[in-house]
């Protein structure tokens, strides 16, 4: 019998693991990806979806039909037996099942960061995947056009006053490209004339992005700032109310929206398993083994891989190591079967880019800080040059959007109760690249 390569997850760590193997180890051995959803997500272009600039399939790449030989199993992994190696998980049909394995590669990412904030889990709007996506754009469309019929200015308010908090990667952009959405709706709607919509940014660092380069930083705040967004820096949310939210400043502000981009943490998975974590991430060694267990590789953002670069420090949870981690644990899976050598992990930075919606963008490509329509085109170029699919129809909503007006209607397809904040989702997300 060929052996059994199982794969837990298919985000940017588990889906680039699959389609390395797909290639060394087919027809040599059995690779099973386990994973809830049919297709691999592509996070970055998340908040283009939520601002109606792109269609959610478009970010969406078929697993069946860029995975040649891999064998999709629809189901969320709720236990490892690392002694038995087998997996238990659950299906759509029911279950739980169990699948054993030889070969195990770890890449189940992350879910929502949680505080103990009081009220937060039952008024703010997470950011994890298309459901979440889709159920904020309706979000966005529908208080804007509730406050321009609202007769109560203290209501009329609320419902045009939109709260994100973390100025990290995604709450940036996602305020950059809501701001824009709102504002187009507002000015087809005579009830808010002299009242647009008015965004906050919150976020307990002491600037936008914090952990990217000080000149991204200035580009973002500077961006964002001439667009009308309140950007404060030292503040975050106390508590959260039916009415609005407090700040930890002691201010109060009614709003109807609160929308958390504060982080990630590991899926509750990792911490099942028995064995060493460290901030909640499974410790391995640098070729993506888990110690005790050389069957078992771990990778993405359930892994605390060692940065060999900065000795005594560990990976951060970026989509660019998740990819380049993914490539490796295949490769050295195949090297355990005699198929080249293993290799330790060693990253080195190509940049970021940050798409700040509309022609504004900022990155640092190979150390080269950009911004402007500059950092547009190469946010874009890059983006459609990571995509595995739906590059062309990717294009082409970007084509449209430039010379047609976007679509603002709601749409009904997600009610609220299937986005919790606090669901342990098992969509794969990635707060920078």
């Amino acid at each position: 019998m060929r052996p059994r390569i199982v794969i837990i997850g298919a985000g940017f760590a588990g889906y680039h693991a699959a389609r390395r193997l797909s290639r060394l180890a087919r027809g040599a051995a059995e690779i099973v990806l386990v994973n809830p959803h049919d297709y691999f997500l592509y996070l970055p272009l998340l908040p283009e979806v939520a601002a109606g600039v792109l269609e959610p399939r478009r970010i969406t790449v078929s697993l069946v039909d860029t995975l040649p030989g891999v064998r999709l199993v629809l189901g969320e992994a709720e236990h490892i037996d690392l002694g038995r190696r087998c997996v238990t998980y659950g299906g759509p049909a029911g279950g739980p099942r169990e699948m054993s394995y030889d070969r195990l590669v770890l890449a189940a990412g992350s879910v929502n960061k949680l505080l103990p904030i009081p009220g937060l889990t039952e008024h703010a709007h997470g950011f994890r995947g298309i459901p979440e996506a889709l159920y904020l754009r309706d979000h966005l469309t529908r208080q804007v056009e509730l406050a321009a019929q609202a007769t109560d200015a203290g209501e009329r308010d609320a419902r045009r006053t939109f709260v994100v908090v973390g100025a990290g990667y995604t709450g940036t952009e996602v305020a950059g490209n809501g701001i824009l959405y709102t504002d187009a709706l507002a000015r087809r709607l005579p009830g808010l004339a002299g009242s647009p919509p008015r965004w906050m940014l919150l976020d307990v660092a002491d600037r936008v992005l914090p952990e990217l380069d000080e000149r991204m930083s200035r580009t973002a705040d500077r961006v964002l700032r001439q667009r009308g967004v309140d950007v404060r820096m030292g503040t975050s949310v106390a508590e959260a109310t039916h009415d609005g939210v407090r700040l930890t400043d002691g201010g109060f502000v009614p709003t109807c929206s609160l929308i958390w981009c504060v982080g990630v943490r590991p899926d509750p998975l990792v911490a099942d398993l028995g064995v060493p974590t460290t901030k909640g991430r499974l410790v391995v060694d640098e070729y993506l083994n888990v110690p005790g267990h050389p069957e078992v590789y771990a990778c993405g953002d359930a892994a605390a891989v060692p940065d060999l670069t900065r000795p005594g420090e560990i990976t951060t949870m970026t989509a660019q190591h998740a990819v380049r981690q993914g490539r490796l644990a295949a490769d050295n899976i195949a090297a355990s079967y005699g198929r080249g050598a293993r290799r330790p992990y060693k990253h080195h930075d190509l940049g970021f880019v940050v798409d700040l919606g509309g022609a504004q963008a900022a990155g640092n490509p190979l150390g080269v800080p950009l911004s402007g329509p500059v950092a547009k085109v190469v946010t874009r170029g890059y983006h459609l040059a990571s995509m595995p699919g739906n590059r062309i129809r990717v294009l082409a909503d970007w084509m449209l959007g430039a010379v047609l007006p976007r679509q603002g209607v709601q749409l009904g397809l997600v009610p609220p109760q299937a986005v919790p904040l606090d669901s342990a989702s098992p969509e794969l997300m990635h707060t920078a690249r």
